[in-house]
């Protein structure tokens, strides 16, 4: 393992990178860099997002642009986000992107109502540290499925469940599970070293 050097932080399919959650992230790990970046459909104004090999090649070219600016060595980079975002960076460390660690936040393990559509092709090849914070209420996994599927991943797994919360924590700036959230992910950077 590595001490986290930087983090990046890629939002979910529907929002952008000022998503209240990777915003209170980024303020919780000060002074650590942090890059919060937009997926090359968001930046062109599309609502439709592009398919994972874009989405990939948009984390990776990210990934490097953050190394060079905080200078730090590319396996000290932590890499993660929300939903897809995070998804999609877990995808292309799978695929060989160098990191710390993963942080992935309501990982969408499968499309609502399809637990057979499962997205975990890659967790055998995340041999690295990972965090997965998930409200208990989920549709896109249950506590069950994800602790059941995680298991293929070879590097350390640590869930955190925000109790009663769904795929997206409501009322960002009142509710306390926020706070719960930003807090599970400061805290997990700090065990890393």
């Amino acid at each position: 393992m590595a001490r986290p050097g930087a983090l990046l932080l890629a939002p979910g399919a529907g929002s952008g990178r000022n998503h209240p959650t990777l915003v209170g992230i980024e303020k919780a790990v000060a002074p650590l860099p942090v890059a919060r970046v937009d997926f090359p459909y968001r930046r062109e104004g599309r609502r439709a997002p592009d398919r994972a090999p874009k989405l990939i090649a948009c984390i990776v070219e990210e990934a490097a642009a953050l190394v060079a600016d905080a200078h730090v060595r590319p396996g000290r980079l932590v890499l993660g986000g929300r939903s897809m975002g995070g998804r999609m960076c877990s995808m292309a460390v799978a695929e060989g992107l160098p990191a710390a660690g993963l942080v992935l936040l309501s990982y969408p393990l499968h499309p609502p109502g399809k637990p057979d559509a499962l997205r975990v092709d890659h967790f055998p090849a995340l041999d690295l540290p990972c965090l997965f914070v998930s409200g208990t209420k989920d549709p896109f996994g249950s506590p069950a499925e994800l602790e059941a599927h995680t298991a293929a991943i070879p590097g350390p797994v640590t869930h955190v469940w925000i109790e009663g919360a769904g795929h997206e924590v409501k009322n960002l700036k009142t509710d306390p599970r926020q706070t719960r959230v930003i807090d599970a992910v400061a805290g997990w950077l700090k065990t890393l070293r």
